[in-house]
């Protein structure tokens, strides 16, 4: 039996079923992303049966993640969720036009979720940059946002100046 080193942490995500297409989808849009391992059921376990996929290994902006078919009993909530942060306009629309394009839905305040139903931020820097300034930038630029649901780093660069 070969054994391999497991990462020390690693976020486990729940799926219905289709751990390994949201795998293969993240690992298409993100870099640093891939599939690593599939492993299926040795036996019926209560939402599957033997020889089906039940964890998936992957990647996600080099995050260790496994992927879990532990079948409808848990959904995912907006309690957890992958903040991606972008450095330009380009990568914010790539990002989250890849996730709402694909069956996912809008948000506010640049989240958005994928249509597993795990809820994304598409965060560029320059947002978090102007909220961790503090004082009237980071006012600005909060109330600027709060009014988007993809951001527009043109209208927050904009409301950073004043």
């Amino acid at each position: 039996m070969k054994k391999t080193k497991a990462p020390r942490n690693t976020i486990c995500i729940w799926y219905n079923k289709d751990a390994l297409k949201a795998a293969k989808f993240y690992a298409s849009v993100f870099p640093d992303s891939k599939v690593t391992a599939v492993h299926k059921a040795p036996s019926d376990f209560p939402s599957g049966k033997k020889g089906q996929v039940l964890t998936v290994e992957f990647t996600v902006l080099g995050i260790p993640c496994i992927g879990l078919n532990g079948g409808p009993q848990f959904k995912h909530s907006e309690a957890f969720s992958f903040q991606v942060a972008t450095d330009n306009q380009e990568q914010t629309d790539r990002y989250w036009n890849a996730i709402v394009r694909n069956g996912g839905k809008k948000s506010y305040c640049g989240w958005c979720k994928d249509k597993w139903g795990v809820s994304w931020q598409i965060t560029p820097r320059v947002l978090t940059d102007a909220v961790a300034a503090g004082g009237p930038t980071a006012k600005r630029a909060f109330e600027a946002m709060m009014e988007m649901d993809k951001i527009d780093i043109a209208k927050i660069k904009k409301a950073v100046r004043g």
